[in-house]
């Protein structure tokens, strides 16, 4: 019986997993020959949950606190196999130990710009990065989707995988959703919220739970940026004549930043002021119609010391040849002074200094 006493001692009777890092989800308790002694102590800490594996099939799945290991207080180890030597033998099984806390700041993003059609813009690519949290949910089914055999699995075993799933369903929601592009950018917390619900029931089938997905930045190619900087400077400006002057301003600030510039940079620039300003006055004009012509210079014509008109050129000219306007008749038009006899106006000097026939002699 020494022998055997010696033997049996060698066999473990203590059995827990104290974790010293933040990236390990699953760790397999180490044992010789995957013997464990009859009676041995197994403590499941706090945020731990630790499932026996007979013979490759699960055999029970323990919450945290301290377990002694006898038929009496785990009935389960009354069906396990190949007990040679009674009860109070020992027992081959492996013990798995699952981190329950939650793996934060994992990465996710996309690794080439996502061609995607948009309401307003068109045809447009967007890029996307941002973080998530997960934790066990289910450790059974972590156990027999994910981790398998593996002794020691760590988070960035699985990282990688759960990137490019997520990266998968995102492109997909986003496309069938129909979001405009400046609605991502300007409310992150409501899609990143409207993305945690689509994204979790693909974690749920590996037995994870995301807990948090942040959208950190959704941006378009540098043109596009552009466009929408200057679009959104003229709402601000207000105005196409108030946009040139800023444009000015801009030049002037940095050609004043670059005092040792070349001639042909000042040429350049004065040149492309002046066409600044031609277009600004241009553009601002554009909206306005102008005034009509005028054709006719009105005429006002002295009768009785009272003033009447005004009178266009051809209206004056017939009063002249009905002879309701003399060569003294005073008359004014716009540009004069004073007023002045109709046979002193260059355009009535002619009809104004015609004499009349004599009334021809009647028929005795």
């Amino acid at each position: 019986m020494a022998l055997w006493d010696k033997l049996f001692s060698e066999f473990v009777d203590v059995i827990d997993w104290t974790n010293d890092d933040n990236d390990t989800m699953v760790h397999r308790f180490e044992r010789y020959n995957n013997e464990i002694k009859f009676g041995a102590k197994l403590t499941v800490r706090e945020s731990q949950v630790a499932i026996f594996v007979n013979e490759g099939e699960i055999a029970d799945i323990l919450e945290p606190g301290m377990y002694e290991l006898t038929t009496a207080n785990l009935p389960v180890l009354s069906t396990l196999q190949s007990w040679q030597h009674g009860f109070e033998s020992p027992f081959k099984a492996e013990v798995y130990f699952f981190n329950m806390v939650r793996f934060q700041d994992l990465k996710w993003g996309t690794k080439n710009p996502v061609i995607l059609r948009d309401k307003e813009f068109g045809p447009i690519r967007i890029r996307g990065f941002g973080t998530y949290s997960i934790r066990i949910d289910n450790p059974k089914a972590f156990l027999l989707e994910i981790v398998g055999t593996d002794g020691h699995f760590s988070v960035d075993e699985i990282s990688n995988q759960l990137r490019n799933l997520i990266m998968t369903r995102f492109l997909t929601i986003l496309a069938s959703s129909g979001i405009p592009v400046l609605d991502m950018t300007a409310n992150y917390d409501q899609l990143s919220e409207y993305l945690t619900q689509k994204i979790s029931s693909e974690f749920n089938e590996y037995g994870l739970k995301i807990t948090k997905f942040l959208v950190e930045n959704i941006s378009v190619p540098p043109v596009v940026e552009a466009a929408l900087d200057k679009r959104t400077s003229m709402g601000v400006i207000g105005s196409l004549e108030k946009y040139m002057q800023f444009q000015s301003a801009e030049a002037i600030e940095a050609a004043a930043k670059n005092p040792s510039g070349g001639a042909s940079e000042g040429i350049g620039f004065g040149m492309g002021f002046a066409m600044a300003q031609k277009m600004g006055d241009s553009l601002v004009n554009s909206n306005s119609l102008p005034p009509a012509l005028q054709t006719n210079t009105p005429y006002f014509i002295a009768d009785n010391n009272e003033a009447k008109g005004p009178f266009e050129l051809d209206e004056v000219r017939a009063m002249v040849k009905a002879d309701k306007i003399k060569a003294d008749t005073l008359v004014w038009k716009q540009g004069h002074k004073n007023w002045i006899e109709a046979k002193d106006f260059a355009e009535l000097h002619e009809l104004a200094s015609v004499e009349l026939p004599p009334p021809l002699p009647t028929k005795k």
